[in-house]
């Protein structure tokens, strides 16, 4: 499913501890009083699948595909040089749904990191699509776990949005129209390729617990 990744870790410092080449200090201005990193780490690096491409991949060829034949028929007839400019839009269109989403999602997942504290859930992205999502554990939303038991594996911290998006999905993000098309830009907070997914499951869940509970929480398994 995923073809590359950096390492992930549970830490206990906040200030002097990485995680899956996370520098907390990213984190630390964000951080409440006495809040302190259980764990910290990036998506899967390079080019990613998610269960949509089943989809999303036949799809882009047969698009890609009719574009090239009805531009190079278009030309064959002499037909006027709009249609061809406008055959040349749609494969480009076409080039960039077969080739080009994975190389901007890679580029963007780049500028991704994660955290998990004892009280939030935290998600950085930085420029050109800077975003920074918060989730109280106490308020958390249902997790689903993809990968379990495997290496790596993700979680989202929601329902699944469909194909085009739901109109009451949850943040709203006005860039949820390309998350189908680019998982990094996918409008449900998720922690995308993860190494060892069930381990930071456990910490979420272990987290959310003590804090419902009023108990301290560690880092550890």
């Amino acid at each position: 499913m995923i073809c590359t990744g950096r390492k992930s870790h549970a830490i206990d410092d906040p200030v002097q501890a990485t995680g899956g080449g996370v520098h907390i200090g990213a984190f630390q201005r964000r951080l409440l009083p006495r809040e302190r990193v259980l764990w910290s780490g990036m998506p899967a690096q390079g080019v990613f699948f998610t269960g949509r491409d089943m989809f999303l991949i036949p799809f882009s060829l047969l698009w890609c595909g009719f574009a090239i034949f009805w531009t190079y028929m278009a030309a064959r007839q002499g037909a006027p040089l709009f249609f061809d400019a406008w055959g040349a839009m749609f494969i480009c269109i076409g080039l960039f749904f077969v080739f080009g989403r994975f190389a901007v999602d890679a580029w963007l997942r780049r500028r991704i990191s994660y955290a998990v504290t004892d009280r939030r859930i935290l998600i950085m992205r930085t420029a050109p699509f800077a975003n920074f999502t918060s989730i109280d554990l106490e308020r958390l939303p249902d997790i689903q776990l993809s990968g379990e038991g495997e290496k790596r594996g993700t979680l989202r911290f929601g329902a699944a949005t469909s194909f085009f998006g739901s109109p009451g999905a949850w943040p709203r993000s006005r860039y949820q129209g390309f998350g189908s098309w680019s998982p990094a830009l996918d409008p449900v907070p998720q922690f995308l390729g993860i190494e060892y997914p069930s381990k930071v499951f456990d910490i979420v869940t272990k987290a959310g617990n003590a804090l419902r509970h009023d108990r301290p929480v560690s880092s550890g398994g």
